[in-house]
């Protein structure tokens, strides 16, 4: 696959794992950015490609637009099967899918930056309030998760065996974005542990936010 036109910002926490599964599977792509603290998501241009206003936006080279980060990801996975980011089994499938939900659909929705923005224009939250909104939300889906993972013998130096997957993409933009918002990790070492093997992968460093032509 080439021709590949990736809309992103480098802290977006949807972008992070798109761009480390473009990593892992040895996709290039050209990199445009959006500020999103500038609103340049909204920008006219950019609402033809996605009229959420929202990234990450893929473009490929048909000029076929994907968007939403997980149903990006699985397009890629079922197009480029090598390496496989899910398992063969059917209820193995789902238990990666389960992981890598409890974080994209539980903690996500409520702590991006859209809902962050609200809570300070709407209620009159300071940084110190936003940031214990943050890190209540990530606690409250961090605690299972870690029960989850710390105790199935299915997990390995990953969250599932002992290759990188979908649920492991999440993990890792997940931990990277708590870092802004001072999340305690000590009460989650099977996370942090399975953290630290992806950030020890290339694919994985490279789609860190600091490695991003457009991070400030």
């Amino acid at each position: 696959m080439t021709g590949l036109t990736l809309h992103n910002y480098f802290r977006s926490s949807t972008s992070i794992p798109l761009r480390a599964a473009l990593n892992l599977k040895g996709l290039g792509y050209t990199y445009v950015a959006h500020h999103l603290r500038k609103s340049e998501q909204r920008a006219a241009g950019y609402l033809t490609v996605n009229p959420q206003g929202l990234v990450p936006s893929l473009v490929l080279a048909d000029g076929t637009v994907l968007t939403q980060s997980l149903a990006i990801i699985e397009y890629i996975d079922e197009t480029h099967p090598e390496p496989p980011l899910l398992p063969a089994g059917a209820v193995d499938r789902a238990r990666v899918r389960a992981l890598a939900y409890a974080i994209a659909c539980e903690i996500h929705p409520l702590n991006n930056l859209r809902v962050l923005a609200r809570l300070k224009s709407a209620f009159g939250a300071d940084e110190e309030a936003t940031s214990l909104w943050f890190r209540h939300w990530v606690d409250e889906t961090f605690a299972p998760l870690e029960t989850l993972l710390a105790g199935d013998p299915r997990t390995g130096r990953f969250c599932h065996g002992g290759s990188p997957g979908l649920a492991d993409l999440c993990l890792y933009a997940q931990v990277v974005n708590n870092r802004r918002f001072g999340v305690d990790m000590d009460p989650y070492p099977t996370i942090a542990r399975i953290f630290q093997a992806c950030a020890d992968i290339p694919a994985f460093a490279d789609a860190a936010p600091e490695r991003q032509p457009d991070a400030e």
